[in-house]
C-alpha cells in the first residue's frame, strides 16, 4: 500500500471501531429500554458530541429509566438531582462548610462539593425548580466548572447532563431561561409507546427478571471519539448549507422565509450551527463516511434548533408549533447556494 494511503486506513479503522461502539452501546441500551430508537441513538450523538440532551415527555415514558440505563452502560460516575420547587442552588454545586481541627481548635472553611460533579448527571424534571436554581447549571453546562466562593472548580471529563422535564402545561413546572436551553445540544421529544411496544414492556416489567444493562465503554474510549469526531471533514457548501439554515431562523434576515418572519420573535444562536456540524460528523461515520451529506444536517435540524427558537405572540396565539416552523424551513431552503432564498 502507497506511503500516502496509510492515513487514511487508519482513519477508516477508527471509524469502524465508533461504528462498532456505537451499534454496542445502542444494542445494551436496548436491552432495558423498549422502542425509542431514534431517541437513543440522538442521545448517543450527544454524549460522543460533548452536548447535553433536554428530554421532555410526560411522565411515564421511560425518560428517567433511559438516562439510568445509559449510566449503567458507561463505567462513569454517575449523579441524581431530583428538582424541586425549594432545590437551591447550592444543593447543586455544593457550599463551603466550617470545619474545626481537633487538634489546634482552629476553622477553616471547606467546600463540600454537590452532586454535579460527575460525569453523567441526572437532572431529573429540570423545569420544576424555580429559575434561580436552574441557573445554578449554567456554568457548568458551559465551562465544565463550578465557582464557590470565588474559587473555580474544574468537573471531571467526559461531562454530560442529561435533563427530563414536563411539557410546561403540566402542573408546577415552570420554563426554562433561554439561556439555559441554548446550552443543550438536542432537545428530543419522547413519544408514547405503540402497542406492540407496551406488550414487550409488560414482559420486561412483570416477570421475575428484570434485565440489565451492564457497562461496555469507559471515559477514555468516549474522549477518544470525541476527538475523532471533530476530525471529520466538512465540505464548504455543505457547511454553508447548515448556516443558512441557521440564519432561515432569523426574522427579517437575508434566508428568512415567510414563516419565519411571521411566527418567530428570535432565532437560533450560533451554537444551533455548531450542533448541526457535530452531529452531523456523528451521523456520517455511522453511514460509513468520513465526509458531511446535506441528509446529515437535515436530520439533525429538528432536535438542534427546536428549543432555540423564540415564537411571537402571533405564534403563540395561533398555537403554532416550532417543528411546524422548522419543517417549513427545511422544504424552503434549497441546498444549493446559488438557489437561496434573498428575502428583502
Amino acid at each position: 500500500m502507497p506511503e500516502n494511503q496509510r492515513p487514511s486506513e487508519k482513519v477508516e479503522k477508527q471509524c469502524g471501531e465508533f461504528r462498532d461502539m456505537f451499534t454496542k452501546l445502542h444494542g445494551e441500551i436496548s436491552r432495558v429500554i423498549v422502542g425509542h430508537d431514534d431517541i437513543i441513538d440522538n442521545t448517543l450523538i450527544c454524549l460522543f458530541c460533548g452536548g447535553h440532551v433536554l428530554l421532555e415527555g410526560v411522565p411515564g415514558l421511560g425518560k428517567t429509566l433511559l438516562v439510568r440505563t445509559l449510566s449503567s452502560a458507561l463505567s462513569l460516575e454517575f449523579g441524581r438531582i431530583q428538582f424541586t420547587p425549594d432545590l437551591m442552588p447550592a444543593d447543586i454545586i455544593g457550599t463551603n462548610i466550617v470545619m474545626e481541627d481537633q487538634a489546634t481548635g482552629r476553622r477553616r472553611f471547606e467546600f463540600q462539593k454537590g452532586p454535579i460533579f460527575g460525569q453523567i448527571i441526572l437532572a431529573d424534571e429540570i423545569n420544576r425548580a424555580t429559575p434561580k436554581t436552574q441557573s445554578a447549571m449554567l456554568e457548568a453546562m458551559q465551562e465544565c466548572s463550578v465557582t464557590s466562593g470565588g474559587t473555580i472548580y474544574q468537573l471531571p471529563q467526559p461531562f454530560i447532563v442529561l435533563a427530563t422535564q414536563n411539557p410546561i402545561e403540566q402542573e408546577g413546572t415552570y420554563p426554562l431561561p433561554e439561556a439555559q436551553l441554548d446550552r443543550f445540544f438536542f432537545k428530543l421529544l419522547v413519544p408514547y409507546s405503540n402497542r406492540e411496544e407496551l406488550r414487550t414492556i409488560i414482559d420486561r416489567t412483570t416477570t421475575a427478571e428484570t434485565p440489565q444493562a451492564k457497562p461496555v465503554i469507559n471515559a477514555e474510549q468516549i474522549n477518544s471519539a470525541r476527538e475523532l469526531v471533530k476530525r471529520v471533514a466538512v465540505a464548504d457548501h455543505v457547511q454553508d448549507y447548515a448556516i443558512r439554515l441557521t440564519l432561515a431562523t432569523h426574522p427579517q434576515g437575508e434566508f428568512a422565509p415567510e414563516i419565519t418572519n411571521k411566527y418567530i420573535r428570535f432565532g437560533s444562536s450560533p451554537r444551533g450551527v455548531q450542533a448541526l456540524i457535530l452531529s452531523g460528523k456523528v451521523r456520517a461515520m455511522l453511514d460509513g463516511r468520513y465526509h458531511l451529506s446535506f441528509a446529515d444536517i437535515a436530520d439533525s435540524f429538528l432536535p438542534a434548533v427546536r428549543h432555540r427558537i423564540l415564537l411571537n405572540f402571533e405564534g403563540q396565539a395561533e398555537g403554532i408549533y416550532n417543528d411546524d416552523i422548522l419543517q417549513q424551513i427545511l422544504s424552503e431552503i434549497p441546498k444549493s447556494a446559488e438557489q437561496s432564498l434573498n428575502v428583502p
